[in-house]
């Protein structure tokens, strides 16, 4: 068996940032997947379900029940596209921003305290690293096998 050299260690960096993010006071009352969608929402502006799927990778279902969340929660709203009715754009409302600049906050507060740690090439390595696993998701992914034919 071969060691991991890095997985374990993001899987772990990734559980943190939710404990870091679970310590706010108020509490947020968001799920960790909610408060990123939050704080990219701020930084990207209005922005397609297309786009938040890309830049999250989330099964289609699960950013549906994100947004179903956090619509209800009056934190988001989803628009019709006026070029394509068929596709959604996604707003933070007034409520959802001032909550979306308190996630940001926090997770600038985290940044921070990891950049004090990393040098500039630690950070252009990290950087590139992360990019490479977001980009290799299809490689070597299992074939799903079918489901066998029930003889009727």
């Amino acid at each position: 068996m071969k060691r991991l050299r890095f997985v374990l260690e993001v899987h772990r960096a990734t559980h943190r940032i939710g404990l870091f993010l679970e310590a706010v006071e108020p509490p947020l009352g968001l799920s960790q997947g909610e408060a990123h969608l939050l704080a990219y929402l701020l930084e990207a502006g209005d922005t397609s379900l297309s786009e938040l799927h890309a830049a999250f990778a989330h099964k289609r279902s699960t950013l549906t029940s994100y947004m179903d969340r956090l619509e209800a929660k009056r934190l988001v709203k989803r628009e019709a596209r006026p070029e394509d009715r068929r596709s959604f754009q996604v707003l933070l409302t007034g409520a959802g921003r001032a909550l979306a600049t308190r996630v940001h906050r926090r997770l600038e507060v985290l940044e921070a305290a990891v950049l004090e740690r990393l040098g500039d090439e630690d950070v252009e390595g990290l950087t590139t690293g992360l990019e490479a696993l977001a980009e290799v998701d299809h490689v070597a992914r299992p074939e799903r096998k079918s489901k066998p034919k029930v003889k009727q």
